[in-house]
């Protein structure tokens, strides 16, 4: 699967267009190797890396899906890897989320 159109199904972007430039932006990370292009492809067991403001968002891939469904099936296609900071990632679309089951 593309990897902006999973950050998007797995709510960790807002929109696609936010997923793609983030993936244009080189600051993407996808198995510890920088992504640089939107078409990308993810599978289940990668890990994914990427800034938001003063921390990183780290998760591994556990599923993929076929559409953007609730935020509780979302929760379903990751683990996070690192704590969620909660003062930053309070702003961040994909926050609830973040938070270890």
């Amino acid at each position: 699967m593309r990897i902006d159109k999973w950050l998007w199904f797995s709510r960790l972007s807002a929109s696609r267009s936010e997923a793609q430039k983030l993936c244009e932006s080189r600051r993407l990370r996808l198995d510890g190797r920088v992504i640089d292009r939107s078409c990308s492809t993810v599978r289940p067991g990668a890990v994914l890396s990427f800034p938001n403001g003063d921390h990183v968002i780290a998760v591994r891939v556990e599923a993929l899906t076929e559409r953007r469904g609730p935020s509780t099936e979302a929760r379903m296609l990751y683990t996070p890897l690192l704590p969620a900071p909660t003062a930053h990632l309070a702003r961040h679309p994909g926050f609830a989320e973040l938070q270890p089951a």
